[in-house]
């Protein structure tokens, strides 16, 4: 199955919004600080993509 612009927007933003809550939820689960503040600053990294996928998604769904 082939998939348009859109559909590939809204996968890479599930994928993102995933990744978030991942390095979220690794960041609790350890208790190494560098690796907590590494797997937080990538969760906001992944939150920042998606918010802007999101936009993206919001901005060509207007048209419709």
């Amino acid at each position: 199955m082939e998939m348009n612009n859109m559909d590939i927007l809204k996968k890479k933003l599930l994928d993102a919004q995933e990744m978030v809550r991942d390095y979220e939820m690794f960041s609790k689960q350890t208790d190494d600080e560098e690796i907590q503040r590494v797997f937080k600053r990538f969760a906001e990294e992944s939150g920042m993509q998606a918010s802007k996928m999101q936009s993206i998604i919001d901005k060509y769904e207007g048209f419709k």
